[in-house]
């Protein structure tokens, strides 16, 4: 293993020094010159909607196993397979698209590394149609710490995917992702290593302010936080450095994104501490590189990280973090099992900076890429990074949204107030965001408060069943400007999920609600809701107002 790793990093050697964009030799961010005195240009590396080919539609066949591993202590897998058509990607369908077609197709193992040779999955499908799941038996495979190739064929269309077969571990945690709809699942001692939802909701928490003065004697800033009702954290620090800090965190059941941004190229280092992380039994993740598209990193840098950890500790996924609004967003989200984005909208100066530039698409950095100064700048941002992944014809990937939980820097004139605070995370939630980690505690005392009120319904049952353990948020459109909804169903019932990011909506507010009963519990929020006739309404909306209800359906 070592030696194909060292094989790659002499590969990518002499290509970490490449810059992106244009006008490399300039002050740039997100590929954008921001200092007085250079003129605006384009910085490339957009992602647009690719143009539609004429003729026969296409088959795109895509699939991938339902969840990112699988451990030789289970007994069945699934298989989810997409088979849309389109004008876009794929292979010509020359059959009749007026009637329900179906497709017979095989998967089965390619690699080397296991003996099996009959097919995992003998089925058919409907073309057209997507979230597919087939069972399979694990039963013949060979467990192995490196993904196992696999081939789906259907006739004369093929597609190809990977399965992650681990060994299982006594000792530690392992996280997987649920690969059709986005969520997290970990497993640990504290949940007897059994897999769980888990929706990650905490702080990147300071070394300095905090971290630093953590002792066998002086636990309380610890303990503080984790009476919040925060379940996780990103410590801005390693265990060579605080090793009883982060001991403490996961003796306590913190889960931990485990912080690697500030030395990311460093391939020693990064092997060093996948080595040293899995130690902590409530690790969940890895925080592999922190803005590598604002700071116009070379492609293959977060790649050379992700694969370290993937061969180190494949265990647990990598996370990334993207400050660009469309910046090079297929070649640095490849690193990425998770995409973290961290958009901080409030306060700014949407369009002139402190360095005395107006901010647009192709001049000067405000703070926020491209924002409005708007709650809904997270909304778009979710919405932007699932079109990019569209348009490039890749798997849509787990998705975390950073909260602005401070001011400064002369970007940001004030924090968010917590009634923005829950607006956003709610945004963000309702945009196919699956964990929470906000930048930076220590914070105002009202702003943690606010995230840990709000940490306390969506990182437990019922809420995480239906935003982690359910399918994927669906929306549903009111018609009035500002209000935002999405609703989860599972198991006869439904999570309504309502914000207003916008000013306070005078007169009654309705939002249809197909096949509801009745309104079995308010998780959150002060709003009375009532339900008559397949509609929820409320006599107003405040600005910044939200809610969570779970309804009873038929």
């Amino acid at each position: 293993m070592l030696v194909s790793l060292g094989a790659l990093l002499f590969a990518v050697a002499g290509t970490l020094s490449q810059q992106t964009g244009n006008h490399v030799d300039w002050p740039r961010w997100c590929g954008k010159v921001y200092q007085d005195g250079y003129p605006a240009f384009d910085p490339g590396g957009q992602t647009r909607p690719p143009l539609p080919i004429s003729g026969p539609p296409l088959l795109d066949i895509q699939f991938k196993p339902r969840y990112s591993l699988y451990l030789n202590s289970e007994s069945q897998g699934q298989f989810v397979v997409n088979a849309p058509l389109s004008q876009l990607f794929g292979t010509p369908w020359t059959k009749s698209t007026k009637c329900r077609q179906r497709l017979s197709f095989t998967i089965s193992v390619v690699s080397n590394t296991t003996n099996h040779t009959e097919p995992l999955v003998s089925s058919h499908l409907t073309v057209n149609t997507t979230g597919n799941t087939f069972p399979f038996s694990l039963a013949s495979i060979t467990p192995s710490l490196t993904p196992i190739s696999l081939l789906l064929t259907a006739g004369n269309y093929t597609a190809v995917s990977s399965l992650l077969y681990l060994p299982t571990k006594s000792t530690g945690s392992t996280t997987r992702i649920d690969n059709r709809n986005g969520g997290l699942f970990h497993s640990s001692p504290t949940t007897d290593h059994k897999f769980v939802p888990l929706f990650p909701y905490g702080f990147y928490a300071s070394y300095d302010n905090f971290l630093s003065n953590i002792s066998t004697t002086n636990t309380s800033a610890i303990d503080t936080y984790t009476s919040t009702g925060l379940n996780a954290m990103t410590p801005l620090t390693t265990l060579s450095d605080t090793p009883f800090a982060l001991t403490y965190l996961s003796s306590h059941d913190v889960k931990i994104m485990y912080d690697l941004r500030e030395n990311y190229k460093n391939s020693s280092f990064v092997q060093t501490q996948a080595t040293l992380a899995p130690s902590l039994d409530s690790l969940f993740a890895y925080w592999s590189v922190d803005e590598p598209d604002g700071w116009q990193d070379p492609f293959s840098a977060p790649l050379t990280a992700q694969s370290i950890l993937h061969s180190v500790d494949p265990y647990h996924p990598a996370a990334v973090v993207l400050n660009c609004q469309n910046y090079y967003f297929p070649q640095y989200s490849a690193a990425a099992d998770i995409i973290m984005e961290d958009v901080y909208p409030i306060g700014i100066k949407p369009s002139f900076s402190k360095w005395n530039t107006t901010c647009n698409t192709t001049l000067g950095d405000c703070g926020c890429d491209n924002c409005a100064g708007s709650v809904f700048d997270v909304a778009n941002r979710l919405e932007d990074l699932s079109n990019y992944e569209r348009w490039a014809n890749l798997w849509p990937k787990t998705k975390f949204h950073n909260p602005q939980s401070f001011h400064g820097e002369g970007y940001w004139a004030r924090d968010p107030t917590p009634e923005e605070e829950w607006a956003m995370v709610m945004l963000a939630v309702n945009h196919g965001a699956k964990g929470m980690m906000s930048w930076v505690y220590p914070a105002a005392e009202s702003l943690v408060e606010a995230h840990g009120r709000l940490a306390k319904v969506l990182t437990v049952g019922p809420v995480v069943n239906y935003i982690v353990g359910g399918g994927r948020a669906k929306r549903v459109e009111v018609g009035v400007e500002g209000i935002d909804v999405a609703v989860w169903e599972r198991e006869g019932s439904m999570l309504v999920s309502i914000v207003n990011g916008g000013g306070s909506v005078q007169g009654r507010v309705t939002v249809p609600v197909p096949r509801a009963v009745k309104v079995k519990s308010r998780p959150w929020g002060e709003l009375e809701w009532t339900l008559d006739g397949g509609q929820l309404s409320s006599a107003e909306l405040p600005g910044m107002s939200t809610s969570l209800l779970i309804l009873e359906l038929v």
